[in-house]
């Protein structure tokens, strides 16, 4: 089940005025998924963005700017904040709204996180990105550095850690889903190869096609667009249809900034299809199921393990269709595994001004090791350059396999001679490829003969599994409360599952150590991924011990106590007045020690004050017993 996303504005977001009809796109998919019923009636609300849409997800929203629950776009007479509203229609907009289109995964919940209406600091972007893990499962972002063409930026450490902590802990332990426009620079000549967040394995960035299949004049190339949606294109061409703030429809929103929520929409409907896929298992489907078929690019290439892949599209265009059927039926992939060559930084190579460098290194995959990899997922190539100018540097890596990824073309407008210090250059055009063999990284000067600079380090830096993910597999794909799906690979190179209990501390998890729970036995409770012991519920428990015990032994002294004075009897003992205890009548027996005549005894009258009585002196017990009946309480005792 799908419960939210999060949308943000993108800076310099472009503005097309030619007014489009809505593409075909939404329709046509969604018309397959009813047909096929793949999906499925939700509870899953549909919370707002802002006034366009009827629902609001407050557990998937947050003004950051303004340190508040509440994420409303600032509204003025320009509309400056109507982008994430846009972005959120084309996600989760009502069917049959009756104002404006429909959204891709319409069932899906929608929130917002208002973050770009202020300063954008590092922490601003990292409480955003990492905002209610365990009930997000998309976040989609349609921002990131500026797309002047001379700009060289990332996410900061804060940033950076919601990434990594998010696709660890984010969904229960599957990770969460970052979806990124991979930015509208075309126009200044700037690459994504230059945006760090693009750059990061966490994030599925997003590229646009025209509805022509053309590359966009606002398109960027690198080696990390994983894939491609449609977006607007030429001037004549169709241009996205979704909600705007004011409660009406445009015709005009446009960009990677429309493409990116397009793509988290059918990333949703993939989790819908199947809501135990990983971050991981996600980014094989789209790769397997994306089609570069009718998408006009010349740089088209078929990498080592048969995929085609582009510098402008990726692996092709999205198919909702495909994912689905994909997502439906698919077995979790193996762990991932991470292999890395030693850092190169001796001797420091020179960068000839007429001709390319050339260094090499030889992987194994890190074979016969913990981290053996025999089926690539991303590759970074860490360099170190100093450089005259940076913008006119070329960029390239081989793999064994020969595919050759563009990591950095030449950007004109980049004028900077800082050049770039451990910057991480990603490409996917070696998924599914074996790394083992000889990796070549170039670099070749674009621009003046003047220019001078020099390698000063490169680490290659490799992703994937021990086998190929369509491997075979073998064992559950769900386990019971109290254990989490651990997967590994027989020496005969099947894909093994298997339910391994928990740490002790978690009630379930999806590990097995204390820093991988989900969710915490009684007695703990839960800080991040770590189960503690909770001391003020220890402290109550024993305090409730003590004075349980303390309880018993009190009421064993009491049945003690109880059943010493029954045994005496004291407890049943007449206490009754003075004159009670009198007899009514008593029978004396006195034996006349001269003539052995017997005599009566005489008996006092009984008074009404028994103070004044005078009682008879005692008398001996005759030696013969006689049983005699006391009178009843208030009977007045006659003489004999």
């Amino acid at each position: 089940m799908i419960q939210s996303c999060i949308r943000y504005k993108q800076k310099g977001a472009v503005q097309h005025p030619t007014p489009l009809f809505l593409l075909k796109l939404d329709d046509i998919i969604m018309y397959q998924l009813q047909a096929k019923g793949s999906c499925p009636t939700s509870n899953t609300s549909l919370p707002t963005l802002d006034d366009t849409i009827k629902y609001k997800d407050a557990a998937a929203s947050y003004d950051v700017n303004g340190n508040d629950p509440d994420p409303q776009p600032r509204y003025d007479y320009s509309n400056e904040n109507r982008h994430g509203t846009r972005c959120a229609g084309e996600v989760a907009a009502e069917a049959n709204n009756t104002i404006c289109s429909v959204g891709v995964a319409y069932r899906a919940g929608i929130g917002g996180v208002r973050m770009l209406d202020g300063d954008v600091t590092d922490v601003v972007e990292g409480r955003s990105l990492s905002l209610n893990p365990d009930h997000i499962d998309i976040y989609s972002a349609s921002w990131g550095p500026d797309d002047d063409g001379l700009t060289v930026d990332g996410p900061g450490k804060m940033a950076k850690k919601a990434f990594a902590d998010g696709v660890v802990i984010g969904r229960g332990g599957l990770g969460s889903i970052f979806v990124w426009a991979s930015g509208n620079g075309g126009r200044s000549g700037d690459s994504c190869g230059c945006d760090g967040y693009t750059n990061s394995i966490f994030t599925i960035s997003v590229s646009s096609a025209t509805e022509r299949g053309k590359v966009p004049w606002y398109s960027e190339k690198c080696s990390s667009t994983l894939a491609t949606t449609y977006s607007s294109g030429e001037p004549g061409d169709h241009q996205v249809v979704t909600t705007d703030l004011r409660k009406v429809c445009t015709e005009n929103h446009s960009g990677t900034s429309a493409s990116a929520p397009l793509a988290a929409g059918l990333c949703a409907l993939a989790l819908e299809a199947n809501p135990k896929l990983t971050w991981r298992d996600l980014q094989h489907i789209i790769v397997a199921t994306s089609r570069p078929d009718h998408l006009d690019d010349k740089e088209w290439v078929v990498n080592g393990a048969g995929y085609k892949v582009s510098h402008s599209f990726g692996f092709g265009l999205m198919d909702a269709s495909a994912m689905v059927d994909m997502a439906r039926d698919w077995q979790r992939i193996p762990d991932q595994h991470i292999c890395s060559t030693p850092v190169i930084s001796s001797p420091i190579r020179e960068i000839p001004p007429r001709d390319k460098l050339t260094v090499t290194t030889v992987s194994t995959g890190c074979n016969g090791s913990d981290n053996d990899i025999q089926s690539l997922e991303h590759v970074i190539a860490k360099v170190s350059i100093k450089y005259s100018r940076r913008g006119d540097l070329e960029i390239a890596l081989i793999s064994p396999s020969g595919t050759r990824s563009v990591l950095l073309p030449r950007r004109a407008k980049d004028y900077s001679n800082r050049g770039f210090t451990d910057w991480e250059f990603l490409t996917t055009h070696c998924w599914g490829e074996i790394p083992t063999g000889t990796w070549t990284l170039e670099i070749q000067n674009k621009g003046s003969d003047h220019n001078s600079g020099q390698l000063t380090a490169w680490e290659l830096i490799l992703y994937g599994t021990e086998v190929h993910p369509l491997q075979k597999h073998s064992g559950p794909q769900e386990c019971p409360p109290s254990y989490f799906l651990g997967t590994s690979v027989t020496k005969n190179k099947t894909i093994l599952h298997e339910c391994l209990p928990c740490h002790s501390s978690c009630k379930s998890c999806f590990g097995a150590h204390n820093n991988q729970c989900i969710e915490c036995q009684f007695h703990y409770q839960k800080r991040d991924t770590y189960c503690i012991q909770n001391v003020s519920l220890l402290k109550s428990s024993s305090v409730m011990l003590i004075a349980a015990v303390v309880g018993v032994l009190l009421l064993l002294l009491l049945v003690v106590l109880v059943g010493f004075f029954v045994y005496t009897g004291i407890l049943y003992h007449p206490r009754t007045p003075v004159a009670t205890q009198e007899y009514s009548k008593l029978l004396e027996e006195d034996f006349d020690s001269s003539d052995g005549e017997e005599v009566l005894p005489k008996v006092a009258e009984y008074q009404d004050h028994p103070e004044e009585s005078k009682l008879p002196p005692p008398i001996t017990p005759p030696t013969v017993e006689t049983t005699r009946e006391s009178p009843s309480v208030g009977e007045i005792p006659t003489t004999a």
